[in-house]
């Protein structure tokens, strides 16, 4: 990178900065920080619900998926994803939608304390917290990684860099910064990922490389699944994802929560959907022709490297500022989300003094619950290439995709009315269970089998084991009350016009100690 680049580059970080400076005006209370009001256009949601998926890993752990495997790489990720937002966005959105509107709640998991009990809402908040700084953590050393092939930045500085610009705007601003900034990076983004294709197509000899050029690869980049990512994997990766991308891990069902009614929320997820079809192979199309441009011995650099032999300067830092937008747009979003269960449903929990805070104080609080969570996984992603941790692929695909299962299995089938039977059991032993099955097949059975433990049965086991012991308990020891069948008749009403929040206001009180009303959720 020359003075060009650089200009490009801190010239982005001073606009997404500037962004967040202006969100701040938007945002008077908690609603407005953790769900825009619910005010968000439904098309501003979309973008920002596509962009909040992606990260860094994007261009190092899967450009080294499709620099050895090829089309694979988009077959087992972003396809899949992409039908299952379809899917979520006629069985999640509304619902999700109107968990704020008719419940009055500004976290996805405020809804947990009456759907089944407290003890139910802290185990996964706490689960998920914790394995969402993992998660996050694994996106800054993404990045961290990339800035250091640019530059001499070390490890540890590029995560600092990074994380600090990240702070700024989206503990100012909230969820207003984090979807602006998105959209800001969505147009950047789309300019860099133009300028690489056609950079890429103008060394392979023009357009008609694009069907052209397979003949050169090997066999094995024309195999939709091959080697670990095999017709399995993607099955199990679908459910997965269904469940992860329609706000298993909190931060895209803020998306949902944010817009103006159920429809716009249905709205919003078919556009991600689709962006989710089409954009991804506009950037994984260099990637799968890598090998034909550049030799490595670290597939994971290989975009890096071919863009740094490709672009003039200037197009360069665009580049190297497209990387950090998916990133920190997936930082920043999950950073929201967690200052929204930490300060939502964590504390109240904790500190009964928490429930009288001002307005003033609960921003406070939010904001510092942002920066505490970043600090911590900016401190793990220092650590990320550890022993313990493995890689960053290791970490995003197995840590993740396996332990997300039995996080996201009671709160999002719980919305739905045909699970209403399953209750608070259901919900803490499937969870209980299906971490201890993912601790089983990753580590002791791992372990003790030559060869290992297929990667798709190291993330669908977990899952699978939570699904069936969520749904079997709950007919074995149902434990529906009028209380918890109100709630349901209001998320799955499809009345949502203005007076839809009179649904919350007649969910019947329960007299149990540390069970609040939906009414005492308000803000």
């Amino acid at each position: 990178m020359d003075s060009l680049d650089w200009t490009v580059l801190i010239g982005y970080f001073g606009v997404m900065i500037a962004i967040g400076v202006w969100s701040h005006k938007r945002v008077d209370n908690v609603s407005d920080f953790f769900t825009a009001g619910g005010k968000m256009p439904w098309w501003l949601s979309g973008i920002s619900h596509h962009m909040s998926g992606y990260s860094a890993v994007m261009f190092t752990g899967y450009a080294a998926i499709a620099y050895q495997y090829g089309i694979t790489s988009y077959v087992t990720w972003s396809f899949p994803i992409a039908i299952g937002i379809a899917i979520g966005s006629q069985l999640f959105a509304p619902r999700l939608n109107r968990v704020r509107s008719k419940l009055r709640v500004a976290s996805p998991l405020e809804y947990l304390k009456n759907r089944y009990n407290l003890p139910t809402q802290q185990a996964l908040a706490w689960s998920g917290v914790l394995l969402k700084i993992v998660d996050v953590g694994a996106k800054w050393a993404a990045i961290a990684t990339l800035l250091s092939i640019f530059t001499d930045i070390s490890l540890n500085q590029g995560i600092l860099i990074t994380g600090v610009v990240t702070a700024i705007y989206c503990t100012v601003g909230g969820l207003w910064a984090d979807a602006l900034t998105e959209l800001g990076q969505f147009v950047i983004q789309f300019i860099a990922g133009v300028a690489m294709l056609v950079a890429v197509l103008h060394k392979l000899g023009g357009v008609s490389a694009l069907w052209g050029v397979w003949d050169d690869l090997p066999d094995t980049h024309h195999e939709p699944t091959v080697g670990p990512y095999t017709m399995t994997f993607l099955l199990a990766y679908l459910f997965i994802k269904t469940f992860e991308y329609n706000g298993g891990m909190w931060n895209q069902a803020q998306r949902y929560m944010a817009t103006d009614s159920a429809h716009s929320a249905k709205r919003s997820a078919r556009l991600s959907a689709a962006l989710w079809f089409v954009w991804p192979l506009v950037l994984f199309f260099p990637m799968w022709v890598a090998p034909l441009i550049i030799k490595t011995d670290k597939p994971a650099d290989s975009y890096a490297l071919m863009a740094q032999d490709l672009l003039p300067h200037g197009l360069l830092g665009l580049v190297v500022v497209g990387f950090f937008s998916h990133t920190m747009a997936m930082c920043s979003s999950d950073a929201n989300a967690i200052a929204a269960v930490v300060t939502r449903d964590i504390m109240p929990a904790i500190f009964k003094s928490v429930r009288e805070w001002s307005t003033r104080t609960g921003l406070l609080a939010a904001r510092y619950a942002t920066l505490l969570f970043l600090g911590l996984s900016m401190a793990i992603a220092t650590q990320v290439n550890s022993d313990f941790f493995g890689d960053i692929i290791t970490v995003v695909i197995k840590w993740v995709a396996g332990l997300m299962g039995p996080i996201a299995i009671p709160l999002m089938l719980g919305l739905l009315r045909p699970f209403r039977k399953s209750g608070p059991t259901a919900a803490l032993v499937s969870w209980a269970l299906g971490l201890f099955a993912f601790y089983l097949v990753n580590y002791p059975i791992n372990d003790a089998i030559d060869g290992g433990v297929n990667l798709e049965y190291q993330v669908s086991i977990p899952l699978a084991v939570s699904l069936v012991l969520y749904i079997v308990i709950g007919f074995i020891k149902p434990e529906d009350t009028p209380e918890r069948d109100a709630i349901l008749d209001s998320l799955n009403s499809d009345d949502d016009g203005p007076g839809s929040a009179s649904a919350a206001r007649s969910v019947p009180k329960r007299g149990a100690a540390g069970r609040e009303s939906v009414a005492g959720a308000t803000d």
